[in-house]
């Protein structure tokens, strides 16, 4: 299989580098970037969610930023279909393509292919929200569990719009989702895709992070989030979770002090890499494991007239 069939996908947890590596790689092997982020798709949240920088997205070509509106639904499968499509283009264009970012059910979605499930009638999705709404969170998470005993354990039970899905699709199909994913065929060959994990020990990952937290206070991400409430966004919507706003609404309304706000911040993105990490020894066994320390070397050591897994571990 030659290099122009190859898809390259990085991972890992939040605050690993990956963005920077991903600009690198893709200066050496002429590629272009795509978004392979939940969060970093919204348009009025840059610093929170540490979006590429001005000056890494005019060297390389950057797909999938900041281009939906924070009050929109955005879904995996609105997100594999636009992957889809940018991944065509860039081959098109002779270049390869690198999706980078830390949303593991994006990757899982590509390699295993997108779930077919038929179009729910709107009147159904809007009298089901209006259930969750009525009975709350975790009331709803135990009536979807009734629905769909196979939802158990697949996902976080305070993620509202997960659940939602879940409980749509079940009513409605009367298939669990994860029966549909099973159904599922995938678009690309096993070997078009080179995998790589970016595996940080956890201590210096906790550093990372509190270094990442400071600088997002100085690019302004307090500024970013008066200008994200002035918005009014819906509160079930995905953007709210974005890690930061709340803690810094706080702040706004002076609960918090600015040392504390930076402090909650920090434990709640290094519960959010926990997650992450987690997630990826269940999911992302067969993916190749890089020691960060060892990034500039597989940069140096990458052939630009091929490309093969052993260069790049």
């Amino acid at each position: 299989m030659d290099k122009m069939s190859k898809i390259i996908l990085i991972a890992g947890p939040t605050s690993s580098g990956k963005s920077r590596f991903a600009v690198q790689l893709a200066k050496k092997i002429n590629g272009e970037i795509i978004n392979a982020d939940s969060m970093q798709v919204y348009k009025q949240l840059k610093i929170l969610t540490a979006r590429p920088s001005k000056i890494n997205q005019k060297s390389i070509k950057h797909h999938l930023y900041g281009f939906v509106h924070a009050n929109k639904i955005f879904s995996t499968g609105q997100w594999i279909k636009l992957a889809l499509k940018k991944i065509k283009e860039v081959q098109k264009r002779k270049k390869i393509p690198i999706l980078v970012g830390g949303t593991g059910l994006y990757f899982i979605s590509l390699i295993d292919g997108l779930v077919a499930i038929p179009n729910i009638p709107l009147q159904i999705r809007n009298k089901i929200r209006l259930i969750q709404k009525k009975d709350g969170q975790r009331k709803f998470y135990n009536k979807l569990l009734k629905l769909d005993p196979k939802s158990k354990n697949k996902f976080d039970p305070n993620d509202i719009q997960r659940s939602i899905r879940a409980f749509e699709i079940k009513k409605y199909t009367k298939i669990s989702m994860y029966d549909w994913f099973n159904k599922t065929k995938p678009k690309f060959n096993e070997k078009n895709f080179i995998k790589i994990y970016i595996n940080y020990p956890r201590e210096v990952l906790i550093s990372r992070i509190n270094l990442r937290v400071d600088q997002m206070i100085k690019d302004g991400a307090i500024k970013e989030v008066k200008r994200f409430q002035k918005l009014k966004i819906r509160p079930e919507r995905s953007a709210n979770k974005v890690i930061g706003i709340t803690e810094i609404k706080m702040f706004l309304q002076n609960q918090l002090d600015l040392e504390k706000v930076k402090e909650m911040i920090s434990i709640r993105t290094r519960q959010y890499a926990k997650r992450q990490t987690t997630w990826s020894r269940g999911k992302m066994e067969s993916w190749t494991k890089i020691d960060p320390k060892n990034l500039n070397e597989v940069i140096k050591k990458i052939n630009k007239s091929s490309l093969k897994l052993d260069q790049l571990i």
